[in-house]
């Protein structure tokens, strides 16, 4: 076939090529796949007696990967805003957070290890290992209804601010701006497990495209998290009730990848505009939920 005539049916509506239709064909294929793989495991868990709270506990861990997996965080924020309808323990509703956030965020740095440099990240992480014991010591003395209306001003603030933000580009490099934003994501990370919010809102004024920002901000999520994680297992008092990492987390980390895997293809289908503004709508919603 001549030039000529392959732009012509090129541009042919209701066209496309043989590789486009099949891609999408594939696409539809693991979608229903995905789906089906889904129903057959809560089909599963119910059948082992498990309960609505656990059902509903593994369903928000899903939904909030999927929405997650699309920027590169703000798994925590969403997560956190779900799993309270279900669960009211702070510091197991942060434990199933961060284990399920490890799972996921390493999966995103399988994904991205290409783009990730140890130089820029190091300032971040440095702030963010100083900060989390800080954070966890304010989780472990919080009051469950002020962590509530805490997590949910947080979540409705950052919503709020990253839809009316102007643009902002900063060009010099500041180090100790650096640590100090990794410093707030570390406290933000021990008490709430959401570090990643402090990060990315600091790279997006760099003007990095989205993999330069994301190979800074998924690595610092996942060791501010496992720094949490231990934290949590050194200051928490042992033989409380709410010693261990709950039996259910465990249960979550299936769906949590499968989730986090479609949001990060469907990253690469939408624009950052298009999912950014439905994200910070979904984080307004879960933050005035929980105030309420």
């Amino acid at each position: 076939m001549n030039a000529p005539m392959q732009q012509i049916i090129t541009a042919t509506p209701g066209w496309a090529p043989v590789a486009t239709q099949k891609h999408w064909l594939n696409a539809g294929t693991a979608a229903m796949l995905s789906i089906g793989a889904t129903g057959l495991y809560f089909l599963v868990l119910a059948g082992h007696g498990e309960s609505l709270v656990c059902l509903g506990t593994i369903a928000a861990v899903g939904i909030a990967a999927l929405l997650s997996g699309i920027a590169g965080f703000a798994f925590s924020a969403l997560c956190g805003a779900l799993v309270f309808q279900f669960r009211h323990d702070a510091v197991d509703v942060v434990q199933i957070m961060l284990v399920c956030s490890l799972a996921n965020q390493a999966l995103c740095l399988l994904l991205l290890r290409k783009a990730i440099r140890l130089r820029p990240l190091t300032p971040y992480l440095c702030g963010g290992v100083i900060g989390v014991p800080a954070g966890v010591w304010l989780l472990l003395r919080a009051a469950g209804d002020h962590y509530d209306l805490a997590l949910g001003l947080l979540l409705t603030g950052y919503g709020l601010y990253m839809l009316v933000r102007p643009p902002l580009h900063l060009t010099k490099r500041s180090t100790p701006a650096d640590i100090l934003v990794g410093l707030i994501g570390g406290v933000m990370g021990g008490f709430a497990a959401t570090p990643g919010a402090p990060v990315a809102i600091w790279c997006a004024t760099k003007g990095w495209d989205k993999i330069a920002q994301r190979a800074i901000v998924q690595p610092y999520i996942l060791a501010v998290q496992i720094i949490g994680l231990i934290s949590i297992a050194l200051m928490h008092h042992a033989g409380t009730a709410n010693s261990g990492i709950p039996p259910v987390t465990w249960l979550c980390v299936p769906l949590g990848l499968l989730g986090t895997a479609w949001g990060f293809a469907l990253a690469k289908r939408m624009t950052n505009t298009q999912f950014g503004r439905a994200t910070n709508l979904l984080l307004i919603a879960s933050g005035v939920g929980l105030i309420t």
